[in-house]
């Protein structure tokens, strides 16, 4: 772990820990990767969520780009100003298409912006990015203005986020109306302008993309890609070992040593800004999967949130769960990252403390607790989980663990049955105010606040200074803002951050992976090693 500190400690957010021969036999030009996670849809509209995010990357382009470190960069819109305080343009590239060959243009920026709200049943809407936005229009095919209420400066980052969609393919095809996930998953509509087509979707089984060799930011490296989901760790280490795939994400923490040492192997390690935290439900009164407490919630009591967050160590969590391949996080974003406050420290890990919160809360003997989490979504996640509950039943909350597939965690947590709950967020624009809109906001549909915040904590003077912020132009006074929010809400403990995981990825010899801020696994970040 010293090499990942000493790379945190030089301001570097990614660490490439390459292991064995950086040249080998060649490489035939179709890429395999076996991923941890596969997306819950094709449609890049339909749910915010790390796996969807990074394959709408490959099929579809956002006005604005990220690279690997979160930064902008130029996409679908060659450049773009502020015009004044609540306009602004942008001059969008000229002779793209889509990969069914009808040319791209502002009205499908339009079409496509105007969709993001409208998606039935979104799990985890991308409204938070498009909510500010007032009125648009297309000045001329290639250049659109944008209105928002009032000063919007994180309007280009928050598009970044926004997959761009043919409003002549999609619109056609579905009658006027807005069109359904389904025909995403099918790949009727499926029709980006990336560097990569969508062949075959078989859920659970692969993924198959082949390339765009017209794309507009010059032809892909490779002809086709398969993605194969393998959630479980030792399935997906043979299967890179044996051949059967090139690369793999989340190799697991205990395996990382013996990748390491194998000369067919190299790993690829980088800091990411996703946080793992617990949330409390700090809302409901009668609330489940907690007994004892006569009926009442004590988590809407901020010394029952404390308590909980002294008990836990984090540095313990690291070094033994996550085999140091993790840090302990003292808030929603790593420190060095714009927004995050370098003013707050880890909590320190004090059972007695804890003990004496919950006595002085009325609870001296503790109560009864179940905690949620998923069991194939994070790194360790149900592990983490279960070293969380036992450190809470040291100090007297008897904890026992609730662990689920994604696929069912994320329903039942969306329908409030967890009190408590482990998951994890990551910054898609890679500053402070995206989990602090989404995790700590208070929930706010028409804002496209609190999306994300099912433990529904609520307080308005964060809110305002989120509000204030995300209105703010100058960008040292904004950052200062939301450094305070950052500091507010630890320091309410409504929200407990655990560690920011450390992503690795493996892949056999002869190939390179540079690592992201984002977690995202692509192809377009794999190369062929020199």
């Amino acid at each position: 772990m010293k090499r990942y500190l000493a790379a945190l400690a030089g301001g570097a957010l990614a660490l490439g820990l390459a292991q064995g021969a950086t040249s080998g036999p060649a490489l035939a030009d179709e890429l395999v990767i076996g991923v941890s996670s596969e997306p819950s849809a094709i449609d890049p509209h339909y749910h915010n969520l790390g796996p969807n995010n990074a394959l709408k990357e490959h099929i579809f382009d956002a006005l604005i780009k990220q690279d690997a470190k979160q930064r902008l960069q130029p996409g679908l819109a060659e450049s773009w100003e502020a015009l004044d305080d609540s306009t602004w343009q942008f001059n969008l590239r000229q002779g793209v298409k889509f990969h069914d060959g009808t040319d791209f243009d502002a009205e499908d920026v339009i079409y496509t912006i105007e969709r993001v709200p409208n998606v039935p049943n979104s799990p985890s809407s991308f409204s938070i990015y498009t909510n500010s936005i007032e009125s648009m229009e297309a000045k001329d095919p290639h250049t659109l203005i944008v209105k928002t209420p009032g000063p919007r400066p994180l309007l280009p980052t928050e598009l970044s986020n926004i997959a761009i969609i043919s409003k002549e393919t999609v619109a056609d095809s579905n009658g006027g109306d807005w069109p359904k996930t389904e025909g995403f998953n099918d790949g009727s509509l499926a029709v980006g302008t990336g560097p990569y087509k969508y062949e075959e979707f078989v859920k659970g089984d692969r993924l198959v993309l082949s390339k765009n060799a017209d794309y507009w930011g010059g032809e892909p490296t490779w002809d086709r890609v398969t993605f194969k989901p393998i959630a479980s760790d030792g399935p997906r280490v043979a299967a890179l070992l044996s051949g059967d795939v090139d690369v793999i994400d989340n190799p697991p923490t205990q395996d990382l040593p013996r990748l390491e040492a194998d000369p067919e192997v190299s790993v690829y390690s980088g800091l990411s800004n996703r946080v793992i935290y617990l949330h409390m439900d700090q809302h409901a009164d009668d609330t489940p999967g907690v007994e004892g407490t006569d009926g009442k919630n004590p988590f809407k009591d901020v010394r029952v949130r404390e308590a909980v967050s002294k008990a836990i160590d984090r540095a313990a969590i690291v070094e033994k769960i996550m085999g140091g391949v993790a840090v302990a996080a003292e808030q929603l974003l790593p420190q060095g990252m714009y927004g995050a406050s370098n003013e707050l420290a880890v909590e320190a890990y004090d059972p007695e403390a804890a003990k004496a919160l919950l006595a002085e809360a009325g609870y001296p003997d503790g109560f009864k607790l179940v905690i949620g989490t998923p069991n194939d979504r994070y790194i360790n996640d149900e592990k983490v989980a279960q070293a969380a509950a036992q450190f809470l039943s040291r100090i007297g909350i008897e904890t026992s663990v609730d662990a689920s597939t994604k696929s069912v965690f994320f329903k039942r947590r969306n329908d409030y049955e967890f009190t408590v709950y482990l998951a994890g967020w990551g910054s898609g624009t890679g500053e402070m105010s995206s989990p602090l809109r989404a995790l700590v906001a208070t929930p706010d549909k028409d804002k496209g606040y609190g999306g994300t915040n099912r433990g529904r904590y609520s307080n308005p003077a964060l809110d305002a200074l989120i509000e204030q912020a995300l209105a703010t132009l100058d960008e040292a006074e904004r950052e200062k803002l939301l450094q305070q929010a950052s500091e507010m809400v630890i320091q309410d403990y409504g929200i407990l951050p655990l560690h920011y995981e450390v992503t690795s990825w493996a892949t056999r010899e002869g190939l390179a992976y540079e690592p992201r801020t984002d977690q995202y696994t692509m192809a377009m970040s794999v190369t062929k090693a020199e």
